[in-house]
């Protein structure tokens, strides 16, 4: 799971909390600060082209949050930012929350946490097997709550790349 924009601005407050409060809510508890100070992010988002799989196809958004590298339902103590999301499938969930006004907002946090936010026209959710995202400033991006770099990135995925035994 990764993110950009206004998600990884609350990691990024959330890693400074101390660890037990991290771990009792500190993503919700860093959404207000994070929402008070963020501005959306000018965003375009490549894909492949339904045609021919080789080529990106480029779209411009302005977007609030993107989680362009979800492959598992939930994150952050349990928030389904993803919810068809499948570890195995080869496929990435990608959320693309446009911008919306903060209040908005604010509102739309708490149905991230039973997956009902896909039903608000602001969000678009789709899958791919890779994408690329660039933004005019370079943003953060975090992956499972820790930075792992800056955009521009090119995020892509493996079908049943890694077998894992269990009882």
């Amino acid at each position: 799971m990764g993110g950009v924009g206004l998600d990884a601005e609350i990691a990024r407050r959330a890693n400074h909390l101390p660890r037990w409060l991290r771990a009792r809510g500190g993503y919700a508890l860093s959404l207000l600060p994070a929402l008070w100070s963020f501005e959306p992010v000018a965003m375009s988002i490549s894909l492949p082209s339904v045609e021919n799989p080789d080529v990106l196809v480029t779209r411009n958004t302005k977007s609030t949050i993107v989680t362009a590298f979800a492959n598992a339902s939930s994150y952050g103590g349990g928030m389904k930012i993803a919810p068809q999301a499948q570890l195995d499938d080869g496929r990435l969930e990608v959320c693309v929350i446009s911008h919306m006004n903060k209040l908005k907002l604010f509102c739309l946090f708490p149905t991230i946490y039973f997956g009902r936010h896909l039903s608000i026209p602001q969000v678009e959710n789709f899958q791919t097997e890779r994408l690329k995202l660039e933004t005019d400033e370079p943003q953060d991006v975090y992956a499972d709550g820790e930075y792992v770099c800056r955009t521009p990135i090119e995020v892509g995925i493996a079908r049943a790349a890694l077998q894992v035994i269990v009882p």
